[in-house]
């Protein structure tokens, strides 16, 4: 697992959400977004994909979860027609740890106990912004992603 400690902009975002138990629905909101930015013409090489899980599972009921599937627009992008199932938010920044892993149900899930053995050893704590996966570039064809989780100082 290869870590990192970045410095994120505020970011702006459009993204698909979809409301209920967490897993294989999330692919279909990934999947609807990413055929919006195709004919958008959003989606390329350079792209910056994030998946958002919004809620707490162990805290949350899993009708209630929210799974954001997102793009990284620019700034001057403006969209040029009404769909109703496409959202506009920004993503703040800040100091983010990072985990480069392969993007496998096993590997997500052993990073995710790793995780927090590591930043309690790192002199940070889990900021209140929310935790999610980014791809860049090729990373999700070739099933890599970063686990981003908000930090601060201790």
């Amino acid at each position: 697992m290869i870590i990192k400690f970045e410095m994120m902009p505020k970011t702006r975002i459009a993204f698909v959400r979809q409301v209920g138990p967490y897993g294989p629905q999330n692919i279909q909101a990934m999947e609807a977004l990413k055929k919006w930015a195709v004919e958008k013409n959003l989606l390329n090489g350079s792209s910056i994909l994030l998946g958002i899980a919004q809620d707490n599972p162990e805290t949350t009921p899993p009708e209630n979860c929210r799974y954001d599937a997102c793009i990284v627009i620019p700034e001057d992008y403006r969209e040029d027609d009404t769909d109703h199932n496409i959202f506009e938010t920004e993503l703040a920044g800040g100091h983010y740890v990072t985990y480069e892993v392969k993007h496998t149900a096993e590997d997500i899930q052993k990073a995710w106990t790793d995780i927090f053995p590591a930043l309690n050893n790192s002199g940070y704590q889990i900021d209140n912004k929310p935790i999610f996966e980014r791809y860049i570039g090729d990373m999700l064809y070739n099933h890599y992603c970063e686990i981003c989780i908000p930090v601060k100082a201790l």
